[in-house]
Formats: structure tokens, C-alpha cells, sequence
């Protein structure tokens, strides 16, 4: 069922002013973790049944939806969301959908892993919504066309049964099915609009790919990284930190607000596996008068490990790549960069390998969950 029940049903018509002043929504815990459904991991929407009204691609836009009560084009209103046309029954006397009617579409996901939550965000359809949800995942190799994922080889598990959801909110519902998915099924019963779709949740690799690269960033996201905890989330996420690609924007990484005491930020960080560590990267892309000023780099082997330091305390330069060639090579499962005293960082970089033990943990772990 949606995290808040209340949820359920038809929002008021647009009375203008603010779009989102009624918007309903709450804190999920689940939004925790990474959204697998990212466009900079590769995330995509690779087909729809329908998207008369509104195309599937702007389901997984990062920003959130935007409404112009006076946007109308040659079919209608122009809604930022997929929205599809209204079903109608076989005849006269039977106008209506069945119940069997809905509307899907196929999802790829940037990283495949196992999923934690789901947003299903019906933001600015009031009246146009689905009466209700579902959602499906598959887990399958390679790149499967349309067409393969929806062969009568592939299984789909069920992992948001139909649901009834509300109009202009965002539908949250906690997955608890430990699985490896790469494709999900959205469907919506029997018609109507969604305008995002999130999907939260921890990237599993694939443990041949990584063997093969040999050298690799252990921590970024798309590895099977993953940012734990931080000391202070004013501005920005600490999961940009590893994410793909370098910042292009201020937001696109970390910033901290503004200290008045005199301690420091910080970031922990969940490795691929345990890994061997040889060099790193600090970045304060577009960070140029609030980058940190000064950061240095730990790491630790397993949960009750001891905290070492590979990078000590070193000065940043605002908006520059640094580069460092560690004395050794460093083993550890996790990481933990410390700011000082606050600012921000665009992008962490740690370059090594997987050790014997972290590559069987790993390929241990992908059989479990399907992979």
C-alpha cells in the first residue's frame, strides 16, 4: 500500500499560485539509497504501450515536474510526466475499461541491484491520474530489446502489487523482495498520468565485468559503491560524490552549510568490496568560493575495523582536479573523506582492485540474488 495512506485519491484542482503547495508527499526512508532508475547511470524508458498525451521519457527527468495550467498543444494538455490517452470499453453497452485494461511501460535501470523502494510520483495530475499501480521487475543479461522483455521466457516478479495511488503525490512503496533486477515493468490501471518514477535502492555489479577491468573506481556508484552517512546534507546528497561522470553543476556535488563551531564534514563510504586502493581523486568542480579547504582520505577493513589514513590532512584548490599516487596500496571495505572545515567536494575517486576475498564476497553475493 502507499506510505501514507491518505494519500488515496483525487487531489483539489489547480487554484493557482503555487503548483505545489498541495503537493502531497513525506519522508521515505528508503530514499536513502542511490536511485537505480538514473539517467547518469544509463537509466531509460524503452518503450510504452501508449504516451498519447505525454512521452514515458519524462518519467525519469531528475528535476522535479513543472505545470503550466496554460500549456495546451494539438492533443490536449501538455503535462511533463507520461500520460496516456483514456480507454474505453468494447461497445455501447459496455463503455467502460475492463478490469484487466492498463497501460505499461518498460524500464531499464541504470544499475542493476536490489530495490528498497519506489516512488511512483503523480505530481500535477489531479484528475488524470491512474486509479491505480503496479510494478513488476525481471532480471536479464545483456541489452534486451522491447520485444525479448516482453517474450513469454522472461519471468517478472511482482514487486509492488496493484495499488490504489493518489493524484498530485508522491506514492512511496517499501520493496522487500532480495532480488537483481535490471528491468522493471510499470503499470497503470487502467489509464491515465505519471509524472516521475524513482527507484531507490543498492547497486549489485556484475563480478566478471569488474574482473575484467582489473583496475577500477571502488567506490563509485555504478560499481556497487555506495555513500553511508554524513555529517551534514544542507545543500546536496553525499551519493554525488560517486557519481558518474564529472559535476556540471554546483549542485551536482556535495556542499555542506556553513560551519560555526570548529569541526569538520564528513562522508562514509561503503567500497564495491574489499578492495586494494593505489591512487584517488579529490574534484571541487564548480565548487569555487565554497570548496573545502582542506580533506583528507581513510579507509578500514570490515565492519570493527580501525579507521588508517592513506591521504593525510592536504589543501584543496577550489574548482581543480587532484590527483594522488598512494606509497602503497591501502586495503579496506570502506572509506571516509573528511572535510575541513566545511565546503564541499564535486567528486571522490578511488582507483584499485578487488582483492581475492572481495571478488568471492561479491560473486558469492550476485548468485544469491540471481545475478
Amino acid at each position: 500500500m502507499t506510505a501514507i495512506p491518505s494519500f488515496t485519491g483525487d487531489a483539489n484542482p489547480y487554484g493557482g499560485g503555487d503548483p505545489y503547495a498541495d503537493y502531497r508527499t513525506a519522508d521515505l526512508p528508503f530514499t536513502q539509497y542511490a536511485n537505480l532508475a538514473d539517467r547518469c547511470l544509463g537509466a531509460g524508458v524503452i518503450a510504452a504501450n501508449d504516451e498519447f498525451f505525454a512521452q514515458r521519457e519524462n518519467l525519469l527527468v531528475p528535476e522535479r515536474a513543472e505545470f503550466d495550467p496554460e500549456h495546451f498543444g494539438h492533443k490536449g494538455k501538455i503535462m511533463d510526466g507520461w500520460e496516456t490517452r483514456r480507454r474505453r470499453g468494447a461497445s455501447a453497452e459496455h463503455p467502460w475499461p475492463t478490469a484487466e485494461d492498463h497501460d505499461w511501460a518498460l524500464v531499464r535501470l541504470g544499475a542493476p541491484g536490489v530495490i528498497r523502494g519506489i516512488v511512483v510520483d503523480t505530481a500535477h495530475f489531479r484528475g488524470n491520474y491512474p486509479q491505480a499501480v503496479s510494478v513488476e521487475g525481471t532480471s536479464v543479461q545483456g541489452s534486451p530489446s522491447p520485444e525479448e522483455l516482453l517474450g513469454d521466457d522472461v519471468k517478472w516478479t511482482t514487486l509492488v502489487p496493484r495499488t490504489p495511488v493518489g493524484g498530485h503525490a508522491a506514492n512511496g512503496f517499501e520493496v522487500s523482495v532480495e532480488q537483481r533486477f535490471t528491468h522493471l515493468r510499470v503499470n497503470q490501471h487502467p489509464d491515465g498520468g505519471i509524472a516521475r518514477l524513482r527507484v531507490y535502492g543498492e547497486v549489485v555489479p556484475d563480478p566478471e565485468w569488474l574482473e575484467v577491468l582489473g583496475t577500477f573506481d571502488v567506490v563509485a556508484l555504478e560499481n556497487g559503491g555506495r555513500a553511508e552517512d554524513a555529517s551534514n546534507l544542507f545543500y546536496s546528497p553525499a551519493s554525488n560524490t560517486i557519481q558518474p561522470g564529472r559535476s556540471r553543476k554546483m549542485d551536482d556535488g556535495w556542499e555542506t552549510r556553513r560551519r560555526r563551531d570548529q569541526g569538520h564534514d564528513w562522508i562514509r563510504y561503503r567500497l564495491a568490496a574489499q578492495a586494494q586502493v593505489r591512487a584517488l581523486e579529490i574534484d571541487t568542480a564548480y565548487l569555487k568560493g565554497n570548496s573545502a579547504g582542506w580533506a583528507s582520505v581513510s579507509v578500514k577493513d570490515g565492519e570493527d575495523g580501525e579507521w588508517r589514513e592513506i591521504l593525510p590532512r592536504t589543501r584543496l584548490q577550489p574548482d581543480t582536479n587532484h590527483r594522488f599516487v598512494l606509497p602503497a596500496p591501502a586495503v579496506g571495505t570502506h572509506a571516509r573523506v573528511d572535510i575541513f572545515p566545511d565546503g564541499g567536494i564535486s567528486r571522490l575517486r578511488l582507483f584499485g582492485s578487488l582483492t581475492q576475498q572481495g571478488t568471492s564476497h561479491l560473486a558469492a553475493r550476485h548468485q544469491e540474488l540471481g545475478g
